[in-house]
């Protein structure tokens, strides 16, 4: 399981090694395509890369325990227990992926659960 940290040391999202994110509610919020990473509305959200999750514009939203280079981050809170998962939704068309923008040492202001409900 990859647990998904956010500027405050807050663990916020969670993978188990496929391809779906969950909240620790057990909510479906996410998916990846490679790297990529889209709500299941089919918004581009932004994408995963040495650990780090990056938002649209570039900026780190979220930490995991093995993420290497970016901003310093914050000591890690423990991690909530998982509820239990809910069914996921259909997936929407694909947004295309706009150009990936140079990666920022600054936190995103999306580095919360807003981050899935963009």
């Amino acid at each position: 399981m990859t647990t998904f940290y956010d500027s405050h040391g807050n663990a916020i999202a969670y993978f188990d090694d496929d391809e779906y994110i969950f909240l620790y509610g057990g909510e479906p919020v996410a998916w990846f395509s490679d790297e990529n990473i889209y709500a299941y509305s089919g918004r581009y959200l932004g994408w995963m890369q040495n650990g780090w999750i990056y938002d649209r514009k570039g900026n780190p939203a979220f930490f995991t325990d093995d993420s290497s280079g970016g901003p310093s981050r914050p000591a890690r809170a423990a991690r909530p227990a998982r509820g239990a998962r809910w069914a996921r939704p259909a997936r929407g068309a694909r947004e295309s992926r706009p150009s990936r923008p140079s990666r920022s040492l600054t936190w995103s202001s999306l580095s919360n659960l807003q981050f899935f409900k963009q």
